[in-house]
């Protein structure tokens, strides 16, 4: 059984058997969980399910948080999309900013999504593989198969570092959602699990010392938008890993890089709301906004 404890036993495993990530990683927990296979493919068919729902929710124009503080970022940037034809980045990656943006905001109107890895990063993982699916038309079963392989990564990243915003600062939110992403779109492309790794590796490195700083202590602002971030990072990640370039350092170095510098970050820029933007004079207005003067 797999211990998920680094990923380059994910990776030299699934090399030696000729398998992808996915694959070795479904198969061994069906093991561990004393479940079919199948049966944990339909649980994933099922979160995948969720992932779409939420975008479609997310895209309300009317959806406003419960806050007040947003809402709507989902719809402007499809319309944006729409009506500029992909605007300055691209058709494709503005619906994929705007998928991301529609999760977010769902997550931010206490609506259903799916944590990946968590809600603060909800948007990631389903802006790229819910784009793949309805704009590239990839094949649904592959998608959900690479979520077994974003997970597998994102456990390494939680047993090695932390997915946590209140222990490692955004970087182990929205930077391991990141990462998470690029290595199933390398998967998705074609790419080896070697350039999986290499795909996370970069993401990893692109958003170290990201702090977590939410004004009001809301998973909103600057939270969102940073999932917009994370997408784009995810994507051009994955396309240096499919070109044959290589992380210089290796992904479970860099991994542990991040604990570090989880570690050495003050606990005002983590998720506590006393620093970076959240301490700003509009973020303090804001706070009092929300919840009135202390």
């Amino acid at each position: 059984m797999l211990k998920y404890e680094n990923i380059a036993d994910l990776v030299a495993a699934a090399t030696k058997n000729g398998q992808k990530i996915s694959q070795l990683v479904l198969a061994d927990q069906a093991i561990q969980m004393e479940q079919t296979e199948e049966e944990l493919y339909e649980k994933m068919a099922e979160n995948f399910e969720v992932m779409c729902q939420a975008v479609v929710a997310g895209e309300n124009p009317s959806l406003k948080s419960t806050s007040g503080l947003t809402g709507g970022e989902g719809f402007k940037m499809k319309e944006y999309a729409q009506k500029t034809a992909g605007g300055l980045s691209g058709s494709f990656m503005t619906k994929v900013m705007s998928r991301a943006l529609a999760v977010s905001c769902c997550n931010a109107a206490m609506g259903r999504i799916v944590a990946t890895p968590t809600a603060g990063s909800c948007g990631i993982l389903p802006g790229c593989l819910v784009s793949l699916y309805e704009e590239k038309k990839y094949d649904k079963k592959d998608i959900i198969m690479a979520i077994f392989t974003a997970g597998a990564f994102g456990l390494v990243i939680a047993q090695k570092a932390s997915i946590a915003g209140a222990q490692g600062g955004c970087q182990a939110e929205c930077g391991s959602a990141a990462a998470m992403a690029a290595a199933a779109l390398v998967e998705l492309a074609g790419g080896s699990p070697e350039a999986s790794a290499h795909a996370c590796a970069m993401a990893i490195a692109n958003q170290l010392g990201l702090v977590c700083d939410p004004v009001a202590g809301l998973v909103e602002i600057p939270c969102i938008k940073r999932n917009v971030a994370g997408v784009m990072i995810a994507f051009s990640s994955a396309d240096m890993a499919l070109a044959g370039i290589k992380a210089a350092i290796p992904v479970d170095e860099c991994i542990d890089a991040m604990r570090e510098v989880g570690d050495a970050l003050p606990t005002a820029l983590k998720e506590t709301a006393g620093g970076g933007l959240a301490t700003t004079p509009t973020g303090l207005r804001l706070k009092e906004q929300v919840f009135g003067k202390a």
